[in-house]
């Protein structure tokens, strides 16, 4: 949806609302009502009979309205039947609406009679280009234009806040809770059942939006989790993006499903995505608003070392306590700190960190502890805790804390404990931008909060291609190893096969040979050297030692061939009448310093591939505590993925071991990760155990799963994260010898390009941008940086002359709604034009746009730029005046 529809939707300054009635307490009564109590805009209610209502001009179509009035509504609202709604839908496309909001009910939560109804709204809506919020939508707040387009009667206060929700109820509940909780909103949108719009075009555009320093999202399921990770990661640089996701447990997926329809993911892979986002999770509403509080405050700490000053030993017993539990460090105090409190504060202070500063603390007390606590270098933020006291103001001490706070870089959190009594202070800390809380407690979450957000910009940054730099896969020996699994109609590999493919992909293996009877056994034991590991082989038993099937430090013939019987004869008692294949021979690895580990590689139905590490052995199933990511990796979500496993502190050096061969451990992530990438017919793959020591790394056992079709033809279309497209990488070079490298953009080029931007002459930014700038704004450099590269790309050269690299050209597309166009871009600097350089970033952008199946390139370009006009002209553009703007031009071509 493009950004003027949008600004109709967030503020339109006309509306249409279909289903209007007299009859108090019907929702079209309340929308009327509503809109006609603060609305600056023109409201037009619709229905065929009533000839008014309110005091205002009922029409009776649309039609009407446009006749009557002369222009466009700009939005319309529509209260009707399910059935009806279709034809009103046309109704707005032909008047020129371009934004709905839908609150009917009837469609695909009604079965399959409604899931027809709303295939063909949908039908309509496209050939139109109409965009819809709903159905089942709760409507929306635009407070600073006075929109109330909902049933409620109050309107939301105004402020900096977005809230976007899949409820309707939890949109209400925290509209209500936001009265007395110092909150205001920039826009409040209720997605109902998201058959249109959903969370990725609407992110887009508060990411964009000046009014909104901070997006709140309550979700329960997701449609399209590509669009999502692209939008909200994009957001996520711009602003924070605080979200609840619910349907943890069964019972709650279960009433998702029933109240929206598509699959719920697996709750650790949804905290796996949202983690790589770059959006901070949190699991209840006031853990959303404490977090809000905290990460729209202007300061942001550096790290985790908080110190905590507070007049009671209780407030700070209570904060310390769940700051360990949190992993949120309380720092010893430095000796010059330590010191300087000596020198303020009565002799029984608590001499540590937590500061206290006694019950009978004044302001003058406070103001001078938290000002040489700030000043201390081992912390990175203050929290400040007041228990009321008969001793001292509230107000007075809050004001000697925003005095200390003012000049100083680090963040200050504060908790005036209690209610009536603080309430000034309170809200002088929320004028000032101060975060401030209730508890402790929620003061401490809150700093952590802070602490995830800014650690994860880091992540943020992170473009991983498909392969790394080691040794290139055999990517072709895999796939013809699964495509010979297929055609057998096998849905699990052999381990045999399975190890293949983790050979191709220069994996260490464990060298396995079947054998089929005793006799086999024996000699295949005699021929790989003794001792050994029998393992059972069959495509039906997943878990082989529940069942008997493994023997292990087999030291002579005789004993394999035991065990050879033994492990058959336990088979058919235990799971009778299961395939046995044959029994596994393989060299028994004895590592004295070894640890047990498991990599998997699982497809998430909404995420696609994920992958997980943790213990391995039995261990494994039994705590079930593996860390997750999604792919691709690259070292640092490597190091990120091993840090948070609990099984992390094994790998370390303890009780006379050494610490395990990391870059072993690195290289084997590293190439699943390459597994997700090429292979997207895998449907689980499990390495357990993966066993490494100091001197390095080998699978001993793995399974493999595969899936019949692949769901995407696309390059790694299985992928919600789209790899870095390095094969597009090219190198070009102008007549008389400066090179460049034409390549797409990475997160980290954002300062690069901001310095390419700017010494653009003002001309030349104003013809590329359509508006006077001397720099990229923060969001639209992230637009640039943070992108999708499966519906967007940005193409860079970079000049690398004079030893350094430098941007000299920027060509971009965004695929449009239709999945069918695009929209192009295109500046290159002064001092390389006319060089065939912008022919030749434009050639590469429209070949990557045709093979990936788009058919349409287009673009705005104003009059006033006749090298423009003359270079996509000769690019076979075909130019067409402007619909809506006469100093502009439209630049069309069929790919």
């Amino acid at each position: 949806m493009s950004q003027l529809q949008l600004r109709k939707l967030f503020s339109p300054s006309s509306i249409a609302v279909f289903g209007v009635t007299e009859e108090e307490g019907s929702i079209g009564y309340a929308l009327l009502q509503n809109l006609l109590v603060s609305y600056k805009g023109a409201v037009f209610p619709i229905h065929p009979e009533l000839e008014s209502i309110l005091g205002r001009t009922c029409y009776a179509s649309l039609a009407d309205v446009k006749v009557e009035m002369g222009d466009t509504v700009d939005l319309a609202a529509i209260i009707a039947p399910a059935a009806e709604v279709p034809l009103l839908i046309e109704a707005c496309g032909l008047a020129g609406v371009r934004a709905i909001v839908l609150f009917s009910e009837g469609f695909r939560d009604a079965g399959s009679s409604g899931a027809r109804i709303e295939r063909a709204m949908l039908d309509v809506a496209r050939r139109y280009r109409v965009r819809i919020i709903g159905p089942r939508s709760f409507g929306l707040f635009c407070p600073r234009l006075g929109l109330n387009l909902t049933p409620i009667a109050k309107q939301a206060p105004v402020g900096n806040i977005a809230l976007i929700s899949q409820s309707s109820t939890i949109c209400a509940s925290i509209l209500d809770w936001s009265y007395n909780n110092e909150f205001g909103f920039s826009s409040i949108v209720s997605l109902g059942n998201a058959a249109d719009l959903d969370f990725a075009e609407i992110i887009d555009y508060l990411a964009m939006d000046i009014n909104t320093h901070c997006i709140l999202v309550y979700m329960e399921n997701l449609r399209d989790s590509r669009r999502f990770m692209s939008a909200v990661r994009a957001a996520a640089r711009i602003k924070p993006v605080i979200a609840v996701k619910a349907g943890k447990a069964q019972t709650s997926e279960t009433i998702a499903l029933a109240q929206t329809g598509p699959v719920v993911g697996d709750d650790k892979v949804y905290d796996a995505a949202l983690r790589r986002a770059g959006v901070v999770r949190v699991q209840t509403i006031g853990d959303m608003f404490s977090a809000a509080r905290a990460l729209t405050s202007p300061k942001r700490p550096a790290g985790n070392r908080l110190a905590v000053i507070t007049n009671g030993g209780g407030p700070s017993v209570m904060a310390a306590d769940l700051a360990v539990s949190l992993g949120i460090e309380i720092p010893a105090l430095s000796a010059q700190t330590i010191s300087s409190l000596n020198a303020c504060l009565p002799r029984s202070w608590s001499h540590c960190n937590p500061v206290d500063v006694l019950f009978d603390a004044t302001a003058d007390r406070y103001r001078s502890a938290l000002s040489i606590c700030l000043n201390d270098e081992n912390v990175d933020a203050v929290l400040v805790i007041f228990a009321p006291s008969t001793m001292v103001e509230p107000e007075s001490v809050a004001q000697a804390v925003l005095e200390a706070a003012a000049d100083n870089r680090k963040p200050v959190l504060t908790c005036w404990m209690g209610e009536m009594q603080v309430r000034g202070a309170r809200g002088a800390f929320a004028a000032a931008r101060i975060p401030t809380f209730r508890s402790p407690e929620n003061a401490i979450e809150a700093f952590e909060f802070m602490v995830s957000y800014f650690r994860s910009q880091n992540i943020l940054l992170e473009a991983p291609a498909s392969f790394s730099n080691e040794d290139e896969p055999d990517i072709e020996n895999a796939r013809l190893i699964i495509e010979a699994a297929l055609a057998d109609r096998r849905r699990v590999l052999s381990t045999l096969e399975a190890k293949a493919v983790l050979a191709a992909f220069r994996l260490p293996v464990s060298h396995s040979v079947m054998a089929r009877s005793p006799n086999e056994a024996m000699l295949i034991a005699q021929q790989l050297g003794f001792p050994v590991a029998m393992k059972v082989e069959s495509p039906e038993i997943a878990h082989k030692t529940d069942i008997g099937g493994v023997r292990l430090n087999l030291s002579n013939a005789q004993a394999v061939r035991s065990a050879y019987n033994e492990i058959v004869a336990n088979v058919a008692e235990l799971a009778p009448g299961t395939r046995i294949d044959g029994i596994l021979i393989e060299p028994y690895i004895s590592k004295p310093h070894g640890r047990e580990l498991a990599v998997g590689l699982t497809c998430d139905p909404l995420f696609g591939p994920v992958i997980t590490f943790g213990e391995g052995g039995q261990v494994a199933e039994v705590f079930n505590e593996r860390s997750v990511a999604l792919a691709p990796l690259n070292q640092r979500l490597i190091d990120d993925l091993v840090g948070r496993a609990r099984v992390a502190p094994l790998l370390e050096p303890f009780r006379r071991m050494p610490a395990v061969d990391r870059p072993a451990l690195d290289s084997v992530l590293q190439r699943v990760s390459e597994m997700a990438c090429e292979l997207p017919w895998i449907r689980k793959m499990e390495i357990n155990p993966l066993i490494i020591d100091d001197q390095g790394a080998i699978a001993v056992d793995a399974r493999i799963s595969i899936i019949t079709h692949v769901t995407s033809s696309e390059p790694y279309g299985h992928m919600a994260i789209c790899p870095y497209p390095a094969y597009l990488e090219s190198s070009w070079q102008f007549t008389g010898g400066t090179n460049f490298t034409i390549r797409p953009v990475r997160p980290e080029d954002a300062e690069m390009i901001q310095k390419f931007v700017q010494s653009l002459s003002g001309d030349a930014r104003y013809k590329r941008f359509m508006h006077a700038m001397n720099e990229l704004s923060l969001s639209a450099l992230a637009r640039l940086t943070q992108i999708d590269y499966d519906r967007a790309l940005v193409l860079i050269a970079v000049s690398h002359s004079y030893g350094r690299d430098a941007v000299v050209g920027i060509a971009n597309y965004g695929v449009l709604p239709d999945g069918e166009t695009c929209d192009f871009g295109l500046v290159t600097s002064e001092d390389v034009r006319n060089k065939g350089l912008g022919a030749r970033l434009m050639n590469s952008l429209m070949e990557v746009a045709h093979n990936r199946g788009i058919k349409t390139m287009e673009g705005e370009v104003l009059v006033n730029n006749p090298t423009m006009l003359k270079l996509v002209r000769a690019l076979g553009f075909e130019i067409f005046e402007h619909e809506e703007d006469e100093d502009l031009q439209r630049a069309i071509r069929q790919l």
